[in-house]
């Protein structure tokens, strides 16, 4: 059973800066698919980065330029360095893992069968 535990949540001033984590207990493969994702009160969770088996990632159109996701396999943990942020980056942000997967996966929640109790980030302005 694969476990995932995010960290690095916090509130910050617009253009502030944060690194969230996921370490994950358990069983994983080495081409694991892995995402974060956000969801702010009263809208539909969303997909901010991710990387898929090949090591190619994916960016929301929202976030791109200001957020980069990264993997240490070796660790089993998964980051997200947040840059310049923004009000609307407000809300739970959630890590993910699931099997193989490629191609562009953020609009594909369901790919996603492990995901972690979230970790909220609070954007001021």
């Amino acid at each position: 059973q694969v476990q995932l535990v995010e960290f690095g949540g916090g509130s910050v001033q617009a253009g502030g800066s944060l690194r969230l984590s996921c370490t994950a207990s358990g069983v994983i493969g080495s081409r694991s698919c892995v995402a974060w994702f956000r969801q702010a009160p009263e809208k539909e969770r969303e997909g901010v980065a991710a990387v898929v088996s090949d090591g190619s990632t994916n960016y929301a159109d929202s976030v791109k330029g200001r957020f980069t996701i990264s993997r240490d396999t070796f660790k089993n943990t998964l980051y997200l360095q947040m840059n310049s942020l923004k009000p609307e980056d407000t809300g739970m942000y959630y890590c993910a893992r699931g099997q193989f997967c490629s191609g562009y996966v953020l609009d594909l929640p369901s790919l996603f069968n492990y995901w972690g109790q979230g970790t909220q980030v609070t954007v001021s302005s």
